[in-house]
C-alpha cells in the first residue's frame, strides 16, 4: 500500500501546483493580459494530470477500503486551489496509519 500512498501523494501535489498555475497565472494572462498561450499549455496539462490523479486516488481508496465519502473528498482536492495540499496531508497521514496497523 506504500506505493499507492506515494503515487497519490506525488500526483496530489503536482495537480495542486498545476491548478494554482492555472488559476493564478494562466487565467489572468488570458483574460486580463490578452495572452492565451499559458492557458493553452497549462489547461490541458492540468486536465490530463487530474485524470491520472483520479486513478491514483481511486487505487488508494480501494486499497484502504475507505467509504465513498473519503473518495469524494480526495476527488475534490484537484478542483479547488490550495485544497489539494490540505487533503493530501490528511489522506496520507490516515493511509500511513492504516498501513501501519
Amino acid at each position: 500500500m506504500e506505493a499507492a500512498i506515494e503515487r497519490y501523494r506525488i500526483l496530489s501535489i503536482v495537480v495542486g501546483v498545476m491548478l494554482l498555475l492555472l488559476v493564478f497565472v494562466a487565467v489572468p494572462f488570458r483574460y486580463i493580459g490578452g495572452n492565451p498561450t499559458p492557458s493553452a499549455f497549462i489547461s490541458p496539462t492540468h486536465g490530463f494530470l487530474y485524470m491520472v490523479y483520479l486513478v491514483a486516488a481511486f487505487d488508494l481508496h480501494r486499497r484502504a477500503k475507505w467509504p465513498l465519502k473519503q473518495f469524494l473528498i480526495m476527488v475534490s482536492a484537484g478542483l479547488l486551489p490550495f485544497l489539494a495540499f490540505y487533503v493530501e496531508r490528511r489522506i496520507v497521514r490516515e493511509a500511513r496509519a492504516l498501513a501501519g496497523s
